[in-house]
C-alpha cells in the first residue's frame, strides 16, 4: 500500500462513528419491481433476500470500531446465527402491523430443510425474519430501517 493509501485510510479511521440511524442509510433499496412482481414471490424467496439484506446491516452496525477481520466475523456470525434472529423477531413482533404479521407467517410455514442441530420452531422464526425483511425491503424500505433499528445488536 502506498502512503496515499495510508493517509485515506487513517483518514477513514478518524470518522465519527455512525449511529444506528446512519447505518440503516447506508443499504439503498434499489427495487424496481412492480407490487404485483412482489405479491408473487415465495416466502422462500422474500427469506433469501432478507438473510442477505439482514447479514449486510449487521455487517455495516459492526464496522465501527475498526477491528481484526475475525472479530468482525464472530460478532457477525453471532448476530445471523438461527438462534439470534428468532430473539429478534420475537422482540421485534409487538410492533409489527398486521400484514408484516401475515407475512412473517407466511415465512415460518415456508420454512423447510432446517439443519438438524436446530429446533424447528427456532428455524421457523429466523426464516420469518428474513421473509418480513426481504418483503420490507421491497415494498416499504422506510419501515425496514424503522424496525432495524429496533433491534439490539451488541457490540
Amino acid at each position: 500500500m502506498n502512503s496515499k493509501e495510508e493517509d485515506v485510510l487513517n483518514q477513514a479511521d478518524e470518522t465519527t462513528l455512525p449511529d444506528s440511524s446512519d447505518l440503516t442509510a447506508m443499504l439503498i433499496n434499489i427495487s424496481q419491481l412492480a407490487p404485483e412482481q412482489i405479491k408473487q414471490l415465495s416466502p422462500s424467496a422474500l427469506a433469501y433476500l432478507g438473510d442477505a439484506i439482514y447479514e449486510l446491516y449487521v455487517r455495516i452496525f459492526y464496522l465501527w470500531p475498526k477491528q481484526r477481520p475475525e472479530a468482525y466475523h464472530r460478532s457477525v456470525v453471532e448476530q445471523v446465527k438461527a438462534e439470534t434472529q428468532a430473539l429478534h423477531l420475537r422482540s421485534l413482533t409487538p410492533y409489527l402491523r398486521s400484514h408484516e404479521l401475515e407475512i412473517v407467517r407466511r415465512g415460518r410455514n415456508a420454512a423447510t430443510g432446517r439443519p438438524k442441530r436446530l429446533n424447528p420452531e427456532i428455524y421457523q422464526q429466523a426464516t420469518s425474519l428474513e421473509a418480513l425483511v426481504g418483503y420490507l425491503y421491497l415494498t416499504d424500505y422506510q419501515r425496514l430501517t424503522e424496525l432495524l433499528q429496533k433491534l439490539h445488536l451488541e457490540k
